[in-house]
């Protein structure tokens, strides 16, 4: 079958002349986004009105991350970085000696390591394992007791690609206290990620929503909002203007979400393109990237097994996700040659990941498949 991109290649930064099947490490550039450097610029030489400017587009972007993940806007913020937002609940937490987390030993780190401080108090977190490299939701769900404050998974698995059900885990916790936090890093973007069903949801920037480093989108629930204190503060989450003026009281209170995740300025130059990239996400649409990259992994999955390769990435249709994954001891080398031929992939930790997105299509696929016959 053949599969057309979404969006034409020619609409991103050096592409011609390249298979570009790396977007699960770094996605590539939209041209668009010149305009809105520019746009930028003026802003930030234009003083108080320019600067009102910028927060206004932020506003916007909020609205944009709402949109996609199907969640009120004000409860968005705009933070820093992925791991940033799964610390916030680690630091949050009125965790008491005897509590537990349950994760997974094939986390991506800011995940599985947030917790690390919370032994010293008696915390546990348990490392439920995978099985032949995919983790199973009943797995998980059994490690969940009485005293488990938190579950925290990666939607999509920066290792295998597999995307866990969260429909599956919501309704296991629903007769819990636990909180389920989610890094949809390797899913927003690509396929659409279900916040409400969260307490967390926290995703990089740089990836599948074709923006920068910078920002981070984080959902917060009002369940957690409630049960969590906010650990860090700045003129931005501290209710201080127009109360206070310029001499400070002895204290001030925390504003509630957004702001409550934003002691500080957001990176509003990385939020700016994320508005951009945001806007062309939502006029392809979410189900259709999704049905899109979810093709495209199964043409890649096919061809892997027919040159003799091991698949690590699930082989069900609601597993997959844009990322396919193969076993290969030399994982680096096999970046580095497939990059000799044009042919961009992400190696590392004796695995290759194959990332197909929305300016993807078969030919891509065949490229890559014909190159990696050769290396």
């Amino acid at each position: 079958m053949k599969i057309d991109p979404l969006v034409p290649p020619s609409e991103f930064v050096g592409l011609g002349g390249v298979t570009h099947l790396c977007t699960g490490g770094e996605a590539p550039w939209l041209k668009a986004q010149e305009e809105v450097h520019a746009e930028f610029a003026r802003y930030k030489s234009a003083g108080f009105a320019g600067r009102a400017k910028v927060y206004e587009r932020g506003e916007r972007c909020r609205e944009h991350m709402g949109q996609l993940w199907g969640v009120p806007p004000d409860r968005i913020a705009l933070t820093p970085s992925a791991a940033e937002g799964m610390s916030y609940l680690a630091r949050g937490l009125d965790w008491r000696e005897g509590d537990n987390v349950v994760t997974t030993n094939l986390e991506f780190p800011s995940v599985a390591y947030a917790w690390r401080l919370l032994r010293r108090r008696g915390v546990e977190v348990r490392l439920v394992p995978h099985r032949d490299w995919l983790v199973s939701e009943a797995d998980l769900l059994s490690a969940v007791d009485a005293r488990t404050r938190v579950l925290a998974v990666s939607h999509v698995s920066f290792y295998t690609g597999q995307c866990l059900d969260l429909a599956r885990l919501s309704d296991g916790l629903r007769r819990t206290e636990a909180l389920l936090a989610v890094d949809a890093t390797h899913a927003s973007g690509v396929l659409r990620v279900p916040a409400a069903l969260t307490d967390l949801t926290v995703s990089s920037s740089y990836k599948w929503m074709l923006a920068t480093h910078g920002v981070a989108p984080c959902y917060l629930s009002a369940r957690a909002e409630a049960r969590t204190e906010a650990t860090c503060f700045g003129w931005r989450n501290l209710d201080v203007w127009p109360k206070q003026r310029a001499e400070r009281a002895p204290d001030a209170d925390v504003k509630p979400m957004p702001q409550r995740l934003e002691p500080g300025n957001p990176a509003m130059v990385a939020v700016m393109f994320l508005d951009r990239a945001l806007e062309v996400l939502l006029r392809v649409g979410a189900e259709r990237i999704e049905n899109h990259a979810r093709d495209l992994s199964e043409q890649v999955s096919a061809g892997l097994e027919r040159l003799g390769r091991t698949v690590i990435s699930p082989r069900f249709r609601a597993g997959r996700s844009g990322n396919t994954c193969f076993l290969a001891d030399d994982a680096k080398g096999v970046q580095d040659r497939l990059a000799d031929r044009s042919v961009l992939c992400w190696g590392e930790y004796g695995r290759v990941r194959v990332s197909a997105h929305l300016y993807n299509g078969s030919e891509d696929v065949e490229r890559f498949l014909k190159a990696l016959a050769k290396v």
